[in-house]
Protein backbone atom coordinates (compact mmCIF):
# COMPACT_ATOMS: atom_id res chain seq x y z
CA UNK A 1 0.00 0.00 0.00
CA UNK A 2 3.13 2.45 0.30
CA UNK A 3 4.18 1.91 -3.19
CA UNK A 4 0.86 1.71 -4.48
CA UNK A 5 0.46 5.62 -2.94
CA UNK A 6 3.31 6.71 -3.35
CA UNK A 7 2.94 6.04 -7.01
CA UNK A 8 -0.33 7.65 -7.28
CA UNK A 9 1.35 10.89 -5.32
CA UNK A 10 4.23 10.43 -8.37
CA UNK A 11 2.36 10.44 -10.86
CA UNK A 12 -0.57 13.48 -10.32
CA UNK A 13 2.88 15.54 -9.14
CA UNK A 14 4.34 14.77 -12.88
CA UNK A 15 1.01 15.73 -14.11
CA UNK A 16 0.58 18.96 -12.70
CA UNK A 17 4.45 19.91 -13.53
CA UNK A 18 4.22 18.89 -16.96
CA UNK A 19 1.01 20.26 -17.88
CA UNK A 20 -0.45 17.15 -19.49
CA UNK A 21 -3.13 16.79 -16.91
CA UNK A 22 -6.04 19.46 -15.38
CA UNK A 23 -5.01 22.43 -16.98
CA UNK A 24 -4.05 21.10 -20.42
CA UNK A 25 -7.39 18.74 -20.22
CA UNK A 26 -9.88 21.60 -18.96
CA UNK A 27 -8.49 24.17 -21.44
CA UNK A 28 -9.64 22.02 -24.22
CA UNK A 29 -12.75 20.83 -22.24
CA UNK A 30 -14.01 24.76 -22.35
CA UNK A 31 -12.35 25.50 -26.17
CA UNK A 32 -14.96 22.64 -26.99
CA UNK A 33 -17.79 24.29 -24.82
CA UNK A 34 -17.17 27.87 -26.05
CA UNK A 35 -17.26 26.68 -29.80
CA UNK A 36 -19.97 24.88 -30.23
CA UNK A 37 -22.39 28.02 -29.69
CA UNK A 38 -20.51 29.80 -32.53
CA UNK A 39 -21.13 26.13 -34.93
CA UNK A 40 -24.43 25.57 -33.92
CA UNK A 41 -25.83 29.45 -33.81
CA UNK A 42 -27.91 31.21 -30.98
CA UNK A 43 -30.79 28.96 -30.94
CA UNK A 44 -30.81 28.75 -26.91
CA UNK A 45 -33.50 26.21 -26.77
CA UNK A 46 -31.80 24.00 -28.85
CA UNK A 47 -28.66 24.36 -26.71
CA UNK A 48 -30.60 23.88 -24.06
CA UNK A 49 -31.60 20.56 -25.40
CA UNK A 50 -27.97 19.39 -26.77
CA UNK A 51 -25.82 20.82 -24.04
CA UNK A 52 -25.87 17.20 -21.83
CA UNK A 53 -24.19 15.81 -25.51
CA UNK A 54 -21.80 18.62 -26.23
CA UNK A 55 -20.67 18.11 -22.33
CA UNK A 56 -20.23 14.99 -22.34
CA UNK A 57 -18.49 14.72 -25.64
CA UNK A 58 -15.95 17.76 -24.47
CA UNK A 59 -15.37 15.45 -21.22
CA UNK A 60 -14.56 12.49 -23.30
CA UNK A 61 -12.24 13.83 -25.70
CA UNK A 62 -10.39 16.11 -23.15
CA UNK A 63 -10.08 12.56 -20.62
CA UNK A 64 -8.39 10.80 -23.51
CA UNK A 65 -6.10 13.93 -24.47
CA UNK A 66 -3.24 13.12 -22.45
CA UNK A 67 -3.16 8.87 -21.76
CA UNK A 68 -1.13 8.64 -24.80
CA UNK A 69 2.08 9.99 -22.37
CA UNK A 70 0.33 7.69 -19.59
CA UNK A 71 3.43 4.50 -19.78
CA UNK A 72 5.43 6.11 -22.68
CA UNK A 73 7.08 8.62 -20.12
CA UNK A 74 7.95 5.78 -17.99
CA UNK A 75 9.03 3.66 -20.60
CA UNK A 76 11.45 6.19 -22.11
CA UNK A 77 12.95 7.02 -18.63
CA UNK A 78 13.10 3.20 -17.68
CA UNK A 79 10.45 3.56 -14.84
CA UNK A 80 8.41 1.08 -16.57
CA UNK A 81 10.56 -1.62 -15.96
CA UNK A 82 11.49 -0.88 -12.73
CA UNK A 83 7.57 -1.24 -11.81
CA UNK A 84 7.28 -4.63 -13.60
CA UNK A 85 10.49 -5.62 -11.70
CA UNK A 86 8.91 -4.39 -8.34
CA UNK A 87 7.61 -6.70 -5.62
CA UNK A 88 3.98 -4.48 -6.56
CA UNK A 89 1.95 -6.19 -9.16
CA UNK A 90 1.99 -4.62 -12.39
CA UNK A 91 -1.99 -4.83 -12.37
CA UNK A 92 -1.81 -2.49 -9.06
CA UNK A 93 0.32 0.08 -10.78
CA UNK A 94 -1.82 0.44 -13.54
CA UNK A 95 -4.78 1.13 -10.83
CA UNK A 96 -2.19 3.38 -9.18
CA UNK A 97 -1.96 5.39 -12.51
CA UNK A 98 -5.43 5.56 -13.73
CA UNK A 99 -6.60 6.96 -10.42
CA UNK A 100 -3.70 9.50 -10.48
CA UNK A 101 -5.22 10.43 -14.10
CA UNK A 102 -8.16 10.36 -13.30
CA UNK A 103 -7.88 12.70 -10.67
CA UNK A 104 -5.80 15.03 -12.39
CA UNK A 105 -7.68 15.22 -15.95
CA UNK A 106 -11.50 14.14 -14.88
CA UNK A 107 -12.23 15.35 -11.98
CA UNK A 108 -11.02 19.15 -12.86
CA UNK A 109 -13.36 19.02 -15.89
CA UNK A 110 -16.42 17.69 -13.48
CA UNK A 111 -15.54 20.73 -11.43
CA UNK A 112 -16.23 23.31 -14.08
CA UNK A 113 -18.80 21.83 -15.58
CA UNK A 114 -21.54 23.83 -13.86
CA UNK A 115 -19.84 26.74 -15.12
CA UNK A 116 -19.48 25.57 -18.51
CA UNK A 117 -23.36 24.72 -19.00
CA UNK A 118 -24.06 27.73 -18.46
CA UNK A 119 -22.29 28.81 -21.78
CA UNK A 120 -24.94 26.34 -23.21
CA UNK A 121 -28.22 27.45 -21.71
CA UNK A 122 -28.44 24.41 -19.51
CA UNK A 123 -30.27 25.51 -15.98
CA UNK A 124 -27.41 25.31 -12.71
CA UNK A 125 -29.86 22.59 -11.28
CA UNK A 126 -29.78 20.48 -14.10
CA UNK A 127 -26.04 20.67 -14.38
CA UNK A 128 -26.10 18.49 -11.16
CA UNK A 129 -27.13 15.73 -12.94
CA UNK A 130 -25.00 16.15 -15.71
CA UNK A 131 -21.83 16.13 -13.32
CA UNK A 132 -23.71 13.48 -11.48
CA UNK A 133 -23.55 11.09 -14.47
CA UNK A 134 -20.02 12.64 -15.98
CA UNK A 135 -18.76 11.48 -12.00
CA UNK A 136 -20.32 7.96 -12.38
CA UNK A 137 -18.90 7.20 -16.25
CA UNK A 138 -15.81 9.33 -16.46
CA UNK A 139 -13.63 6.55 -14.47
CA UNK A 140 -14.81 4.08 -17.49
CA UNK A 141 -13.11 6.68 -19.98
CA UNK A 142 -9.71 6.79 -18.16
CA UNK A 143 -9.89 2.58 -17.40
CA UNK A 144 -10.75 2.07 -21.01
CA UNK A 145 -7.65 4.53 -21.94
CA UNK A 146 -5.08 2.88 -20.10
CA UNK A 147 -5.72 0.06 -22.85
CA UNK A 148 -5.15 2.11 -25.45
CA UNK A 149 -2.04 3.73 -24.03
CA UNK A 150 -0.81 0.36 -22.78
CA UNK A 151 -1.37 -0.42 -26.76
CA UNK A 152 0.46 2.56 -27.64
CA UNK A 153 3.78 1.65 -26.01
CA UNK A 154 3.69 -1.55 -27.10
CA UNK A 155 3.39 -0.49 -30.73
CA UNK A 156 5.94 1.83 -30.68
CA UNK A 157 4.95 5.11 -31.93
CA UNK A 158 1.79 3.83 -31.79
CA UNK A 159 0.24 6.86 -29.77
CA UNK A 160 -1.89 8.34 -33.36
CA UNK A 161 -3.93 4.92 -33.12
CA UNK A 162 -4.72 5.82 -29.24
CA UNK A 163 -8.22 7.34 -30.65
CA UNK A 164 -8.70 4.92 -33.33
CA UNK A 165 -8.30 2.03 -30.64
CA UNK A 166 -10.34 3.88 -27.69
CA UNK A 167 -13.16 5.77 -28.94
CA UNK A 168 -15.24 2.74 -30.45
CA UNK A 169 -14.52 1.23 -26.85
CA UNK A 170 -16.27 4.36 -25.36
CA UNK A 171 -19.25 5.09 -26.90
CA UNK A 172 -21.26 2.52 -25.04
CA UNK A 173 -20.32 4.86 -22.23
CA UNK A 174 -21.25 8.23 -24.19
CA UNK A 175 -24.43 6.56 -24.91
CA UNK A 176 -26.00 5.80 -21.40
CA UNK A 177 -23.85 8.57 -20.22
CA UNK A 178 -26.20 11.08 -22.23
CA UNK A 179 -29.22 9.42 -22.18
CA UNK A 180 -28.96 9.41 -18.22
CA UNK A 181 -28.41 13.03 -17.91
CA UNK A 182 -31.00 13.26 -21.01
CA UNK A 183 -34.03 11.08 -18.44
CA UNK A 184 -32.68 13.33 -14.93
CA UNK A 185 -33.27 16.67 -16.88
CA UNK A 186 -36.20 16.49 -19.65
CA UNK A 187 -37.37 12.57 -19.40
CA UNK A 188 -39.79 10.88 -20.11
CA UNK A 189 -37.04 8.13 -19.85
CA UNK A 190 -36.43 7.10 -15.92
CA UNK A 191 -33.18 8.07 -14.61
CA UNK A 192 -32.64 4.78 -12.68
CA UNK A 193 -31.65 2.50 -15.73
CA UNK A 194 -29.40 4.18 -17.63
CA UNK A 195 -27.40 5.86 -14.85
CA UNK A 196 -27.22 1.92 -13.21
CA UNK A 197 -25.54 0.81 -16.38
CA UNK A 198 -23.13 3.92 -16.81
CA UNK A 199 -21.62 2.90 -13.43
CA UNK A 200 -21.45 -0.81 -14.35
CA UNK A 201 -19.65 0.09 -17.48
CA UNK A 202 -17.57 2.08 -14.92
CA UNK A 203 -17.03 -0.75 -12.29
CA UNK A 204 -16.59 -2.77 -15.27
CA UNK A 205 -13.23 -1.05 -16.82
CA UNK A 206 -12.11 -0.85 -13.61
CA UNK A 207 -11.57 -4.33 -12.65
CA UNK A 208 -10.90 -5.53 -16.46
CA UNK A 209 -8.75 -2.52 -17.48
CA UNK A 210 -5.81 -2.94 -15.28
CA UNK A 211 -5.21 -6.80 -16.06
CA UNK A 212 -5.68 -5.87 -20.24
CA UNK A 213 -3.03 -3.03 -19.83
CA UNK A 214 -0.99 -5.25 -17.62
CA UNK A 215 -1.17 -7.76 -20.02
CA UNK A 216 0.04 -5.84 -23.02
CA UNK A 217 2.53 -4.08 -21.16
CA UNK A 218 4.62 -7.34 -20.32
CA UNK A 219 3.78 -8.63 -24.09
CA UNK A 220 5.04 -5.37 -25.40
CA UNK A 221 8.53 -5.80 -23.20
CA UNK A 222 8.69 -9.41 -23.76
Amino acid sequence: MTAFLALLTRDMRLAVRVGGGALIGALFYLIVVVMMPFAIGPDLNLLGRIGPAILWLGALLASLLALDRLFATDNDDGSLDLLMMSAMPLELAVVAKGIAHWLTTALPLIVITPVLGLMLNVDLPAMGWVALTLLAGTPALTFIGLIGAALSVALRRGGLLLAILVLPLTIPVLIFGVSAANAAIVGPAPFGPPFTILCALSLASLVLGPFAAAAVLRQGQE
